[in-house]
């Protein structure tokens, strides 16, 4: 899977998100800065991201994501 498909899943899935993909290796890293994560524990941002990528972890296409869920606030830091 290229980083656009990957990008383009999380985008699709929460509003008004900035996201980075890269791989390193066989490990996925993402960055998703959202204002969508505003008020949610760092757990809650990791699910929604999840949720997105949910279909291509369950068939092994994804595997090894490491990220990082920022509000641009958070992000400007």
């Amino acid at each position: 899977m290229q980083p656009d498909e990957i990008k383009a899943l999380i985008e699709g899935q929460i509003p008004e998100s900035n996201v980075n993909v890269a791989f390193e290796g066989s490990h996925l890293v993402v960055t998703v800065v959202s204002s969508a994560f505003e008020g949610l524990t760092r757990l809650k941002k990791q699910q929604l991201v999840y949720a997105a990528l949910s279909e291509k972890i369950a068939d092994g296409t994804l595997h090894a994501v490491q990220m990082q869920t920022l509000t641009p606030e958070e992000a400007g830091r």
